[in-house]
């Protein structure tokens, strides 16, 4: 767990995002159907996003990610850190996940990670998510700088 909240407390959390085919809300531990569906479809694409040593999420159970999504619905209400669950519009389906965390990239204010599940069109719907989040973050978020390790730090 962080140790103190990401954001001050006066700030508005948004609780969501919808944009063109895309929903992002907290995630939960109610997601984990969904959610574990989505990172064993994708465990090839997900190896070493967030840290280049893993082999994140070979062998991850059904248990250890309902203590990783418990970890990070509880980092959400204490202002430490913010996952989001992407879901399809109008569709019960997991696109993917988004993790704004403290960074430890000198100047910038948070780091951010996010990933699409795998399939014919994953690398145009990474792309397009990854617009989405640069222009959310710097419209409604207060940070100056983000970083997105493993991608950029723009």
């Amino acid at each position: 767990m962080y140790n103190h909240p990401l954001v001050a407390p006066d700030f508005p959390v948004p609780e969501r995002l919808e944009c063109d085919g895309y929903m992002l809300r907290m995630l939960s531990i109610d997601d984990l159907e969904l959610d574990y569906e989505a990172v064993m479809a994708s465990t090839e694409r997900l190896k070493g996003l967030f840290d280049p040593n893993s082999s994140w999420p070979e062998g991850l159970t059904r248990r250890d990610d309902l203590v990783d999504l418990g970890w990070h619905e509880r980092e959400f209400t204490l202002r430490h850190s913010f996952a989001y669950t992407v879901m399809a519009l109008g569709d019960a389906r997991c696109l993917g996940c988004c993790y704004i965390f403290p960074s430890s990239v000198p100047g910038a204010g948070a780091s951010v990670f996010y990933w699409v599940r795998s399939g014919l069109d994953a690398d145009a719907r990474d792309a397009e998510l990854g617009h989405i989040l640069r222009q959310w973050l710097s419209r409604v978020w207060p940070f100056k700088h983000v970083a997105f390790p493993g991608r950029d730090t723009a």
